[in-house]
């Protein structure tokens, strides 16, 4: 499938690569089809894109938690996750979006609402956590720094 988007120009994703997010994500719940993709000329690196199918101008940078939180482990009622079928910690796929502003040192990621997609299926949703323990904006930027210098 060839998709435009703004970010990348036009792609090529197989249509076995696309997500499907069945209740889309928060605040585009008619965003429902998505493809994971990275800039080519700068590598896969740490940060991937979640490229709407549907909506060109549509892609949030997004990253695995781990990378800069490695205790990241919320607890999550498995019931949230029927419509995206069953779980397999092997198949789970664990994202968190990514916020870089202007400032680029208020750069964050949201450890409070994470995407689980299930590889199996290629079905994914959004979860909100209830634990105080987790941040929206979480700063990243120092540990970046630590870990580009290690």
């Amino acid at each position: 499938m060839q998709i435009v988007t703004k970010n990348f120009g036009e792609i090529e994703v197989d249509n076995d690569k696309i997500i499907q997010f069945p209740a889309g994500i928060i605040g585009f719940p008619e965003l429902t089809d998505f493809a994971l993709v990275h800039d080519d000329e700068k590598g896969a690196g740490n940060v991937h894109w979640l490229q709407s199918v549907q909506e060109a101008g549509f892609a949030m940078p997004v990253m695995d938690p781990l990378i800069v939180a490695p205790d990241y482990n919320p607890v999550v009622d498995d019931d949230i996750f029927a419509p995206i079928g069953s779980l397999n910690e092997s198949e789970m796929l664990l994202l968190v979006t990514l916020t870089v502003p202007k400032d680029i040192t208020q750069m964050s990621v949201n450890l409070k609402g994470p995407l689980v997609v299930n590889a199996a299926t290629r079905k994914a949703c959004q979860v909100i956590l209830d634990d105080a323990q987790y941040e929206v904006k979480f700063p990243i930027y120092e540990i970046l720094l630590q870990k580009g210098g290690e």
